[in-house]
């Protein structure tokens, strides 16, 4: 099992059947263009996870992967987490595009994440986002998609599933307002309105910032509006991303919840 030290490096090694699942359900619906190159698979559990070894099986044979059967102290080698279960996916890596490429919707909701300090909380982000019913992840041009494998475990495959566009973060505001978007910081300046008296509507793109770095100057001064957060007591400290951006996505969904699929 990998290091502590060596935990955010580069790493296209995706842990478990959430991930894998998700890489493969991505394939198909060709959101992103990840490849599973192969899958490592514990050879004590080929009983235990015969279900799992059949359904891998016939995925490799139309996809063009192959399952290898090791000793679990192989996997241990190249695997961060305890979680996996046996079975890891070495795959290619995956296309980030720019604003240019992204399939905007007319009435969509989008999510900006900016200044997150670790790819557990960034992944965990990602989870709840999903849920909420976004329909896309902005980032800027260094984020923590090439520590694949990590985001792609704490998001329970979110990442793997969502369209993504990386690049200079004001500039992808402007292509959002152009095309008729509200856009809302989440911070605490001195301007900002809770969010529970608020009313937001779609198409909306919602600016999230890490607890420590929080959101840039040029970012924040092309929001439309500032939201924040009451808390229910006073308390000094900042949510985590993941708490905030889950409140936040989820109160935007709710208000929003009338709104049919085809309407989105």
């Amino acid at each position: 099992m990998q290091k502590e030290a060596e935990k955010f490096v580069e790493s296209s090694v995706m842990e478990g059947m959430f991930s894998i699942r998700a890489i493969l359900q991505a394939a198909e619906e060709g959101i992103n263009d990840r490849k599973i190159e192969k899958i490592l698979f514990d050879r004590e559990k080929k009983k235990s996870k015969a279900k799992e070894l059949s359904y891998l099986r016939a995925k490799g044979a139309s996809l063009g992967f192959t399952v290898e059967f090791v000793d679990k102290s192989e996997i241990d080698a190249v695997t961060i987490g305890s979680s996996h279960g046996g079975i890891v996916a070495l795959c290619s890596d995956r296309t980030i595009g720019g604003i240019d490429d992204m399939k905007i919707r007319e009435n969509g909701f989008y999510v900006m994440l900016e200044g997150i300090e670790d790819p557990y909380n960034f992944g965990y982000c990602l989870r709840s986002l999903y849920a909420a019913g976004v329909d896309g992840i902005l980032v800027g041009e260094r984020n923590w998609f090439s520590a694949a494998g990590v985001v792609c475990r704490a998001s329970a495959g979110a990442s793997e599933l969502f369209e993504i566009a990386a690049g200079d973060t004001a500039a992808m505001l402007d292509v959002f307002r152009a095309r008729g978007y509200t856009v809302l910081a989440a911070d605490k300046t001195d301007d900002a309105v809770p969010v529970y008296d608020t009313k937001i509507t779609r198409p909306v793109l919602l600016v999230v910032g890490g607890e420590k770095r929080g959101i840039t100057r040029s970012v924040l001064e092309k929001c439309d509006k500032v939201v924040c957060l009451d808390y229910g007591r006073r308390f000094g400290a900042a949510l985590s991303a993941a708490s905030a951006a889950s409140i936040l996505a989820f109160e935007i969904f709710r208000q929003n919840r009338g709104i049919s699929e085809e309407q989105a």
